[in-house]
């Protein structure tokens, strides 16, 4: 009993803090549809990664809020709907209602069906820049959780080598811990430049952090 009570202590302590959160407010005044497109924002205006006329992939996209920023982006006009001056192209599992301008494939790009339906959209272009919101479930096993997130951030990396332009950049979400250091050695074994950056939207208890890597080596 004591567990539940706990629990429940928490979980309305999160949900507190979740509904009094400037970027959750935010993100309802400006239309997106989570808070993480700020995280992306903030890495974007940092290093200037995404550019008019850009070709950009949205690994993990699902609710969709990375990809309504990009979308944003590469609008001569900032807009959520009208002329798009790029291309952007979103992959999830899970279903993802449409935004529009984002071509959505629902899937794992790791099979074959799903990956056939991206080389035909990509069609021999190489893109300029992915972005990879994705995480795993985690299980509160460290070492598990170490292990599933690691895997999808190699995954994120094998993806870029394959499809993007050689000057492009991947962000990936990661977390601090167990296997945290030898995906920075991925990275810097991969990119001429590699930047880790907390952005200041990401919640100050959370142990996630965003690599990006620049210029494939």
């Amino acid at each position: 009993m004591k567990t539940k009570t706990k629990s429940k202590k928490v979980n309305k302590a999160w949900l507190n803090d979740h509904v009094n959160d400037t970027y959750v407010k935010l993100a309802k005044i400006e239309g997106f549809r989570a808070r993480a497109a700020y995280k992306l924002k903030e890495i974007d205006e940092q290093l200037g990664l995404i550019r008019p006329g850009n070709f950009v992939i949205d690994l993990g996209c699902t609710p969709g809020a990375w990809s309504q920023y990009v979308r944003r982006k590469l609008s001569p006009k900032g807009a959520a709907v009208g002329e798009l001056n790029g291309r952007i192209i979103g992959l999830d599992l899970l279903h993802m209602e449409p935004i529009e301008g984002v071509h959505f494939i629902q899937g794992d790009f790791r099979e074959e069906e799903v990956l056939a339906q991206l080389e035909g959209l990509l069609d021999g272009s190489k893109v300029d820049v992915v972005v990879s919101d994705m995480a795993p479930n985690l299980s509160g096993n460290d070492a598990t959780d170490a292990a599933r997130i690691s895997l999808l951030v190699e995954l994120a990396v094998d993806f870029t080598k394959q499809h993007m332009k050689p000057e492009g950049a991947l962000v990936v979400k990661l977390f601090h811990g167990s296997g945290y250091s030898e995906l920075v050695e991925l990275f810097k074994q991969t990119f001429k430049t590699v930047k880790a950056i907390k952005p200041k939207s990401s919640r100050v208890k959370s142990s996630e952090t965003f690599l990006v890597g620049m210029g494939l080596k």
